[in-house]
């Protein structure tokens, strides 16, 4: 019986930095090893210098291992065929602010070899997709913090790659749009996509990860499932109608009968983000075009024949 093959597996990754002309070395990363399945959604996690985006250049190949082994889909990250199945939002990516969302995105369809015959309708379909039809025509460089998370996703995803990394996907914005990439990236969960996600908002790994790892000094600290990591699986939370004094009296008596204590009474509370979705109409967010996106991821049917790119290069003076 054939073993599956994780999308991504690190072992013992190891990457020093030269900091000094004397040869005086920063260790970034320090003997790593993580699996992240194909399917899931894996969140890394980590103070800024904690090793998290050394990590996923390693990962992408755009650095190369110190010491150690990483492999997607099985292929050496250093061989441009593990790149073949990737595609990649940058945290801070730099477009050409000039092309419209519609040309960015058949730029990277380009270079990304998706066929002639197929690329105006792969283009479409994501954009479609990322929720920017209704903005796909504007020049990227009008467009908010947002809206250019959500054609960075359209980009990374134009070849239809079966791993999506994304760092810092939500970083400067607004609960809306975060929301609405966190509903994208369910999505593409449910279409058996991998994901993997850098974040400092815990909230948003909380909502959408499988399984996440923290990193501090380079070092792997705790991985694990959520519920392995955060549940507290000696304890019970039983929400009720609101009790008067003298019930509650006899429910801590009950229980106490019983050997068991009555820890403490709290008023369930929404979370801050819950609160503000609700108030906040999601249906005018700037550039949106009546949501992000039904839940069918689009699909290429033709094969990858060109690895992805980071990001643009910055034009030459």
């Amino acid at each position: 019986m054939n073993t599956p093959v994780p999308a991504i597996s690190i072992k013992g990754l190891t990457k020093d930095f030269a900091v000094t002309l004397r040869g005086v070395k920063l260790r970034a990363v320090d003997d790593l090893s993580l699996t992240v399945e194909e399917g899931h959604v894996f969140g890394l996690l980590g103070p800024n210098g904690s090793g998290k985006s050394t990590t996923i250049k390693v990962i992408l190949g755009l650095l190369g291992a110190t010491a150690g082994d990483v492999r997607v889909f099985g292929v050496p990250s250093h061989e441009v065929e593990s790149r073949r199945n990737v595609g990649y939002l940058p945290e801070a990516p730099y477009f050409y602010r000039y092309l419209s969302g519609y040309e960015l995105v058949r730029f990277y369809a380009r270079v990304c070899g998706v066929p002639r015959k197929q690329l105006q309708a792969r283009v479409k379909d994501v954009v479609d997709w990322v929720g920017l039809s209704k903005a796909a025509d504007r020049r990227v460089g009008t467009y908010s913090k947002g809206m250019l998370q959500r054609i960075g996703l359209a980009q990374a995803l134009v070849h239809d790659p079966k791993l999506i990394v994304l760092d810092e996907p939500t970083a400067g914005v607004d609960p809306v749009g975060t929301a609405e990439m966190c509903e994208l990236i369910l999505k593409l969960k449910q279409q058996g996509k991998t994901v993997l996600i850098t974040s400092h908002l815990l909230a948003q790994i909380e909502d959408v990860c499988d399984r996440v790892a923290i990193l501090d000094h380079g070092k792997l600290i705790v991985e694990g499932s959520l519920q392995e990591l955060v549940g507290q699986r000696d304890r019970q939370a039983l929400i009720v109608d609101s009790l008067p004094p003298a019930d509650i009296e006899a429910l801590r008596g009950w229980l106490v009968s019983r050997g068991h204590a009555l820890n403490a009474i709290e008023q369930p509370r929404a979370r801050l983000d819950q609160l503000f979705l609700s108030k906040v109409s999601r249906g005018g967010h700037a550039g949106a075009s009546g949501g992000v996106g039904s839940n069918v991821v689009p699909k290429s049917s033709a094969p990858n024949t060109s690895a992805p790119v980071a990001a643009s290069p910055k034009p030459k003076a």
